[in-house]
C-alpha cells in the first residue's frame, strides 16, 4: 500500500506530524468496515526506530549509510496492504525519487508531505531542545542550506501536500483520499512499459521457432507439387494517406501511449 514520504528542514516538526499520521490512519483501519481497508497496517520509519543518531550527519559516508538503511528498511515493508510513513528529512531529491520508484514498481501510490516553516523557526525549535536531541551547529546549518525543497509539479514529489508549521493538524481525509480512497476500489499505479521486466524466452526458443518454419515452408512444397500450374490471387495491402490524415493517426498514437504511461 502506500508510502508517505514526510520532508521538511531538520527541527521542523517531521516526526509530530508523522505520528498525527499514524494514529488517523490506525484508528480510520481500526473503525473501517471495508475489507480493503481492514486489513491494511501502518509502518513508521524514522531515525530512532532505525538507531541512527545525529551524528550520521556529520560526514559524507555515515549520512550515506544512514539514507541506505532508511531506504532498505521502506523496501523491506513497503507492499499492497502496508502503509509506510517515512519520518526523515528526505531533503535530496534523488533519494525521493529511488523510494518514489520502489513504491511505483509494486504499483502502490506515494505522496509527499512537506513541513511548511521558517528557517529562524527552525533554529529556534532547535535551540530548545535537550542536548542529546541536538545536532552539531555545523551539521544543523548544512543541512538547512543543502535541503532541496519538494516540487509538487514533479512526478516524484506528487502529490505534495504543504503542512504549515501554524496548522494544527494535516490534510488528514486529503491525504487519506489521495493514497487509499473512498471508492471502495484500490489505487493502483501503472508501471512505465520501459521499466517492466518481460518474460524471458524459453531455451528451445530457436529450437521451436526453426521446427514451426520447417513445417510451413513443407506444406507450402507438398501444395505446390499437388496443385502444378496453379497461380495464386494477388495481395494488395497498401493504402494511400493524406498527409492529413497522418498527423491525425500519430496525434491518436501519442495519446495511447500518454495514456498508457
Amino acid at each position: 500500500m502506500p508510502l508517505i514520504l514526510l520532508s521538511g528542514y531538520p527541527s521542523s516538526g517531521k516526526t509530530y506530524r508523522s505520528l498525527q499520521l499514524r494514529n488517523f490512519f490506525q484508528d480510520k483501519i481500526l473503525t473501517s468496515n471495508d475489507p480493503r481497508v481492514s486489513r491494511l497496517t501502518v509502518h513508521h520509519i524514522n531515525d530512532e526506530s532505525l538507531g541512527l543518531s545525529r551524528h550520521v550527519y556529520h560526514t559524507a559516508r555515515t549520512e550515506k549509510d544512514a539514507r541506505a538503511a532508511e531506504y532498505s528498511a521502506v523496501k523491506r515493508v513497503l507492499g499492497r496492504d502496508v502503509i509506510v510513513i517515512a519520518d526523515s528529512m528526505n531533503y535530496i531529491k534523488g533519494f525521493r525519487y529511488q523510494l518514489y520508484c520502489e513504491a511505483k514498481a509494486l504499483q502502490t501510490p506515494s505522496c509527499v508531505v512537506h513541513i511548511g516553516i521558517s528557517i529562524d523557526k527552525c533554529r529556534d525549535l532547535h535551540a530548545r531542545r535537550p542536548p542529546e536531541l541536538r545536532y552539531s551547529d555545523e551539521d544543523f546549518e548544512n543541512l538547512l542550506f543543502r535541503y532541496e525543497e519538494p516540487n509538487g509539479m514533479t512526478r516524484w514529489d506528487s502529490p505534495c501536500f504543504i503542512v504549515p508549521f501554524e496548522d494544527d493538524s494535516p490534510p488528514l481525509e486529503s491525504i487519506w483520499e489521495a493514497i487509499i480512497g473512498s471508492d471502495g476500489k484500490t489505487k493502483v499505479i501503472r508501471q512505465n512499459p520501459a521499466t517492466v521486466l518481460k518474460p524471458a524466452a524459453p531455451e528451445n526458443y530457436l529450437y521451436e521457432m526453426d521446427h514451426i518454419t520447417s513445417g510451413i515452408l513443407t506444406r507450402i512444397q507438398a501444395y505446390q507439387s499437388d496443385h502444378p500450374g496453379e497461380i495464386g490471387g494477388s495481395l494488395n495491402r497498401q493504402h494511400s494517406l493524406d498527409k492529413a490524415r497522418i498527423k491525425a493517426i500519430f496525434v491518436e498514437y501519442l495519446n495511447d501511449q500518454f495514456g498508457r504511461s
